[in-house]
């Protein structure tokens, strides 16, 4: 389940995936197979093709890519999630769920 995002911030998130671009969103997630994750950052973009370069050019596997229609993703999480967000320049996203520190 998600938490900390805005209507405005996920339709954005989906409408930049639905034309192709890589797009980031990152919110507060539950889950108990993870306990010690907060958040998560998806990676989402309607060009397969496009996402598995992305994964791999950041050393993801692309097989874990999400293939939901009409918005498939990568979900990141714990360090990898915030090395790719500061490659990535997202400071905003970092700062406002406490990945910074």
């Amino acid at each position: 389940m998600a938490f900390g995002i805005t209507r405005e911030e996920l339709q954005e998130w989906k409408e930049a995936v639905s034309r192709g671009e890589i797009a980031f969103l990152t919110h507060y997630w539950l889950d108990p197979r993870f306990p010690q994750i907060k958040t998560v950052t998806k990676v989402g973009c309607s060009n397969l093709q496009l996402l598995s370069e992305w994964c791999v050019a950041n050393g993801l596997d692309p097989d874990h890519i999400h293939h939901r229609p009409p918005f498939p993703h990568f979900d990141l999480i714990g360090p990898k999630q915030k090395e790719i967000l500061q490659k990535e320049r997202l400071w905003d996203q970092l700062k406002r769920f406490g990945l910074l520190s």
